[in-house]
């Protein structure tokens, strides 16, 4: 008897704790509830605790508080300008209806669908409307370039009037504006990365290339043309400095040579006949060898002192 006691009282404590545990739910503080039963959605439970609820007939679906993150799949969208870009796009998004979050998207897979929609098209829309300049650059910034660049073809400032900060701002305000009625706050969206699509991006880096050979080429000119004014600058230093060398020699000569007729002078004053006599000595040495020919009279005045000798 005791025994079977024993068995309807764990049966009861046994039924009794799966009763318990399918009434009792805990609701976390990042968590919001909503109460089902037989499939309808009857309450909306905010508030974090232990709460109660009908055991077997109510289920119990949690949704985030937090924010949560979408991660837009690549596009190739063409600007303004057609340029055919690839577009990444990321957004942040929370629950703020879990009510009508779970009548309209259901979880967060129906809800990561609207956001593609919604999101992506507003995206198309603003890049499709915009300069690529705009969406690449923000508007708070001037873009100074170098004066090569300017000779170059391009422009010296570059204005920025929309700019990528308020492109995305205005994408997060076109594609929030039919979120609520899934329950769902678009917090932010951002562009994450951008890039040319394989073709445009080979036409641009020829185009790249090409203006950065056109600026090489100019500094080479323009140290060509540097160099030439150095050389010329040096040939007229070097002609000036030469002249004044040759100028110079040419006084230090003149002095010489007017100091050394002065000397002769003087000497062939002393003793002109001597100094002839040298003279007529030096002129014998530089004309005659033993090769040397010469038919004279006998009154030259070449051999005068020959003669003078020999008598």
């Amino acid at each position: 008897m005791k025994q079977k006691q024993g068995i309807l009282i764990g049966i009861i404590v046994f039924f009794s704790l799966i009763i318990l545990g399918n009434t009792l739910y805990r609701v976390d503080q990042t968590q919001e509830a909503v109460v089902v039963q037989f499939g309808r959605p009857i309450k909306v439970v905010h508030e974090p605790g232990l709460k109660v609820k009908k055991p077997f007939i109510q289920q119990i679906i949690f949704f985030e508080k937090r924010i949560l993150e979408w991660d837009g799949r690549p596009t190739q969208i063409p600007t303004r300008d057609k340029k055919y870009i690839w577009v990444d796009t990321c957004a942040r998004w929370k629950i703020i209806d879990p009510l009508k979050f779970l009548e309209s998207v259901r979880d967060e897979t129906g809800a990561h669908g609207r956001l593609d929609d919604m999101v992506e098209a507003a995206v198309r829309n603003y890049i499709t409307d915009n300069l690529l300049l705009e969406v690449v650059r923000d508007s708070n910034r001037v873009m100074e370039i170098s004066e090569l660049e300017i000779r170059a073809g391009e422009e010296k400032k570059v204005r920025i009037e929309i700019g990528r900060e308020k492109i995305s701002r205005q994408i997060l305000e076109e594609a929030a504006k039919l979120m609520p009625q899934y329950g769902i706050e678009l917090v932010d969206v951002r562009i994450k990365r951008l890039n040319y699509v394989e073709s445009v991006r080979e036409r641009v880096y020829a185009r790249m290339i090409a203006e950065r050979n056109q600026i090489a080429a100019q500094y080479r000119s323009e140290g060509e043309g540097l160099k030439s004014e150095i050389l010329g600058r040096k040939e007229k230093e070097l002609k000036r400095i030469q002249s004044g060398a040759y100028k110079k020699a040419q006084e230090i000569k003149g002095k010489s040579d007017a100091q050394a007729v002065k000397i002769y002078a003087k000497a062939y004053g002393k003793d002109p006949e001597f100094y002839s006599f040298l003279k007529t000595l030096d002129t014998y040495k530089k004309t005659l060898n033993k090769n040397t020919w010469l038919i004279l009279t006998t009154d030259s005045d070449y051999l005068k002192y020959l003669k003078k000798f020999s008598e």
